[in-house]
Parts: structure tokens; C-alpha cells; sequence
């Protein structure tokens, strides 16, 4: 499945002209395989044993070239670091909110709800997003000392 969906990948950036680097392919798998909802950050710790040289910069650099494309959503919380996520089909998200773990949550898109904010704001909506907040599992688990 990860050959299918980074063969995919591979074929959309050579369709928009863009240049399949180690680094951009590193990334791009990264991202592929990870259900993390990474920073850039987490990114460039991950990848930076086995690519010596690669920066903080780059690893910006190329998430923001894979987000132009189409290839990854770039999920924002008010002041705290983007996170990334390569599951481009609709789906909502679970937030914990003492370890800030992001987890895929899926559920029929909740279209209608555009329709009726369109006829009540006069707004023209592009689209929306869902969050649920909590605690996860190990948070629960965890007792307080």
C-alpha cells in the first residue's frame, strides 16, 4: 500500500515539474508513513542521521512545495507548529490535550453543515474542519503523582 500511494506521489510531482530530490522523496515518505501528524520539526529530527546536511529550512521548503501540490494538508492550532498530514481524504481529527497527540478519526463528511452555514452567514464556504478534544489512552492511564 505504501508503494502504491508513494508511487502515486512520485507521478503527481513529476506531473507539476517538480524535482524528486533524496531529501523531498525522504520527507515525502516520512510523511507517507507516519500517522503522527508531525512537525517539521519531528521531520527533520527523524531524517537528519541519515541526511547529515539537511536543514530545518529544507525540510519548510519542501512540506511547503508537497502542500502546494496537493500531496499534504497543513493542520494549524493557533500559536503551536503546524503539524502535516498526507491523508488527503476528508476526515476529522482527535486532539489530546495533555500530550497534543493528533489521531485520524473518520466519519461521514458533514457537508450539509456548509450548505446551512452558507444560507444563514451569506458566506461563500470553501470547506471545514472538525476537532474533538480529550485525553488519549496513555494520558488516561497515566495517574497523577
Amino acid at each position: 500500500m505504501l508503494d502504491d500511494k508513494m508511487q502515486i506521489a512520485i507521478e503527481t510531482l513529476k506531473r507539476s515539474g517538480v524535482r524528486i530530490t533524496p531529501q523531498r522523496h525522504a520527507v515525502l515518505e516520512y510523511l507517507l508513513t507516519s500517522m503522527e501528524h508531525p512537525t517539521a520539526d519531528d521531520i527533520y529530527k527523524a531524517l537528519e542521521t541519515k541526511f547529515p546536511n539537511i536543514s530545518v529550512a529544507t525540510v519548510y521548503n519542501n512540506l511547503r512545495i508537497l502542500r502546494e501540490i496537493g500531496l499534504v494538508k497543513e493542520l494549524t492550532y493557533g500559536d503551536e507548529s503546524s503539524r502535516f498530514d498526507s491523508n488527503m481524504h476528508e476526515h476529522y481529527h482527535i486532539i489530546c490535550e495533555t500530550c497534543g497527540k493528533i489521531e485520524d478519526f473518520h466519519y461521514p463528511p458533514l457537508d450539509e453543515i456548509e450548505v446551512l452555514a452558507e444560507k444563514v452567514s451569506g458566506f461563500d464556504i470553501s470547506h471545514h474542519r472538525m476537532e474533538l478534544y480529550g485525553k488519549c489512552k496513555e494520558c488516561s492511564e497515566t495517574k497523577v503523582q
